[in-house]
């Protein structure tokens, strides 16, 4: 019997690398006092990956979307699993079934989580998000954050605060900084001055925070990280860990069309697919090659990395990929298969496209 074909486009999963990540972040931040919130929306948590993080030791799993963290606890899952987007009011009730602890900043919300909480005969721990200038979620307000934090503390009898976090860069583009950590910190003992205890959590912040855990930076009361694009990529903006792989998602495209054409439309020009005016180099007649994957996949071709030598992306439109193969090593030729490194928003997209074949590699490398 004739074995089955590969399927393309292909995303490849390398569960070794991924491991192999977790453990050397882990080892990194173990020697800081820091504990780890592996994040695995970029993902989507696909539960194959995530039972690496699972396996790893880490404090908790976490992610924006409640159905993924269903689809883990489902999958057998044990690390306690983490909400970070603050939750919507109308899903408190499955938030407190299948999230152990959940990041807020309104006090509507809190107590009626408190409430759900109640319903369901279950305790959910909350993190309260303190706004320090990126301006996306969290207290601005530190009289408001003392207030809210009392009344988990004292009237709000399912939950139980474990902290206080921050975000950072997402949205404003403020960088992580010592100094934006000491922040952090005088918000959270101001906190533990009211409530007459010390709390268990002072959250730094995502991947952009490593830098200081790297550096020897961060503040010694910072003790817990949510990290996903670093561990997914071995690098983000600003910081690099060379121990780490670059390569755990390979991305393969197969090649459906090569010939020699105009590099400049050829006719009147209005607007493309997606109702953009675009702009062309005329570079002459210029051998192309046209993939078959495209924009629904993985969103912006500008953000795939080529691992072929000499090849330029072009552009796509929603199913299609178009790319120069004048001077590449190799004679690209119908059938051929293309590979591309992704960044955040390309691993994201095609982690949820159902046109997209799912690959894992199993084995441990050991580079």
């Amino acid at each position: 019997m004739r074995e089955r074909q590969e399927q393309y486009p292909q995303l490849e999963v390398d569960l070794g690398k991924l491991q192999e990540n977790l453990a050397a972040l882990r080892e990194r931040c173990q020697v800081s006092g820091i504990k780890l919130s592996g994040i695995v929306k970029g993902f989507c948590a696909l539960p194959e990956a995530a039972k690496v993080y699972d396996r790893a030791g880490l404090d908790s799993i976490g992610s924006s979307r409640l159905e993924q963290l269903r689809t883990l606890r489902q999958a057998g899952i044990r690390t306690p699993l983490m909400m970070i987007r603050i939750p919507m009011p109308t899903e408190v009730d499955e938030l407190v079934e299948w999230a152990d602890i959940s990041l807020q900043s309104e006090i509507s919300v809190l107590r009626a989580t408190n409430e759900a909480a109640a319903r369901a005969g279950v305790r959910h721990k909350v993190i309260l998000m303190v706004d320090l200038g990126d301006l996306r979620e969290g207290f601005w307000d530190r009289e408001e954050l003392i207030s809210a934090a009392l009344e988990v503390e004292q009237k709000l009898e399912n939950l139980d605060l474990l902290g206080v976090g921050t975000n950072l860069g997402c949205y404003g583009s403020v960088q992580a900084t010592p100094e934006k950590m000491e922040e952090l910190i005088a918000a959270a003992e101001a906190v533990e001055a009211a409530i007459g205890r010390r709390l268990e959590v002072i959250s730094g912040g995502a991947s952009s925070s490593v830098h200081m855990v790297l550096d020897g930076t961060m503040p010694s009361r910072i003790n817990h990280l949510r990290v996903g694009e670093l561990l997914l990529l071995g690098r983000v903006w600003g910081c690099d860990m060379p121990e780490l792989h670059k390569d755990v998602f390979t991305l393969r495209a197969e090649v459906i069309e090569v010939k020699t054409k105009p590099s400049h439309p050829v006719g009147e020009l209005s607007v493309d697919a997606f109702g953009r005016t675009r702009t062309y180099v005329d570079r002459g007649h210029r051998r192309r090659a046209l993939l078959a994957m495209g924009r629904v996949d993985y969103g912006e071709c500008e953000d795939l990395v080529s691992r072929e030598p000499g090849l330029i992306m072009l552009g796509a439109s929603s199913d299609h990929t178009l790319v120069d193969v004048q001077n590449t090593v190799r004679d690209i030729q119908v059938g051929d298969i293309l590979e591309f490194d992704l960044c955040y928003a390309t691993m994201v997209y095609l982690t949820h496209s159902e046109s997209v074949h799912l690959v894992f590699r199993e084995e441990t490398t050991s580079e």
